[in-house]
């Protein structure tokens, strides 16, 4: 292991947060949002809540949060064979290569009102 990360997401935040039509785009790829619905409904806003999550984890493992270029949508939550997937692209990917890792995995769950990932470098 390489590095750890963890966050925690308010729910009904992403939900207001969605409400601004210029937010979604700004964070999430167009894989991640053909995803979930963009919605302020706080039911809607559990998945994308948990994938926002799982960037900050993402860039927290890294250990560098959102700096030295690495932005939200440099680091894409995407499924493969059903469970939450980290695919890596610009600045983000650099940053893995330089640590000498490979993948990070992501964990994801969320309640009513939370969202949480967890996020490990290998």
């Amino acid at each position: 292991m390489l590095g750890l990360g963890i966050d925690l997401v308010s729910v009904e935040r992403m939900a207001r947060a969605l409400g601004n039509p210029r937010f979604a785009p700004r964070v999430f790829t167009v894989q991640e949002m053909a995803r979930f619905t963009v919605t302020q409904n706080t039911y809607d806003a559990q998945r994308p809540a948990g994938v926002f999550a799982a960037k900050e984890a993402a860039a927290k493992a890294l250990g560098t949060g959102f700096t030295g270029g690495i932005t939200l949508r440099d680091i894409e939550i995407i499924r493969a064979d059903g469970a939450p997937c980290c695919v890596l692209h610009n600045a983000a990917l650099k940053r893995l290569q330089a640590m000498g890792g490979t993948r990070i995995m992501i964990s994801i769950t969320h309640e009513k009102t939370v969202a949480s990932a967890v996020a490990v470098v290998l």
